[in-house]
């Protein structure tokens, strides 16, 4: 029981072929069984982090791989919506602020941690993943739902306001890391790539 956590993150990570796989075919009802399986994903997002909390057992192993698992779904989910044109013209634009900002926070928590200090996630981070994972499934979905339901309209609008959560997340993550960074670095022998 105490280490259903990490199984699950770990899960999360083995079903993105599953998911690439099904969005790539794109067939409604290829697109339905990504929609389950990105949903599934999504609840081990969840669930993992909980349990967790509630057993007491939040793990190194935890720590590294849920943040990784998360980069991973939501990144392989992005790119491979913009390849098959699921996202299109100006809306390729929150898909790209939210890869980076990814990208950035990595970056800044690898070098935080190299100094041992650590950069909790913040109530606003939880509600812009909340709120990224919501518009990908939308946009998974697309025109395949029901024509009484715009999902590609709502996850377009739901990616827009994610981005803006996103942007608004990396700043007080770049801000909050910049009052570490000193002109003596911990590995000034070592040359960066």
């Amino acid at each position: 029981m105490k280490s259903l956590p990490n199984i699950l993150t770990m899960t999360r990570i083995a079903i993105i072929p599953l998911l690439i796989g099904f969005i790539w075919i794109g067939s409604p009802g290829f697109r339905w069984a990504a929609l389950a399986v990105y949903s599934f994903a999504c609840l081990t997002d969840y669930l993992d982090g909980y349990l967790a909390r509630y057993l007491n057992n939040q793990t190194a192993m935890g720590r590294l791989f849920d943040p990784i698992a998360d980069k991973l779904l939501v990144g392989a989910c992005l790119l491979e919506l913009c390849a098959f044109d699921y996202i299109t013209g100006w809306t390729v634009l929150p898909a790209l602020v939210i890869l980076l900002r990814e990208i950035l926070v990595s970056g800044l928590r690898e070098y935080l941690a190299e100094i041992r200090v650590g950069l909790p996630v913040s109530k606003l981070a939880k509600w812009k993943t909340s709120l990224q994972m919501i518009s990908i499934g939308f946009l998974i979905i697309g025109d395949a739902s029901p024509t009484s339901i715009p999902a590609l309209s709502i996850g377009e609008v739901c990616l827009w306001i994610a981005a803006l959560l996103t942007i608004w997340t990396g700043y007080d993550y770049l801000r909050s890391g910049l009052l570490h960074v000193t002109s003596e670095s911990p590995r000034n022998n070592i040359i960066e790539d």
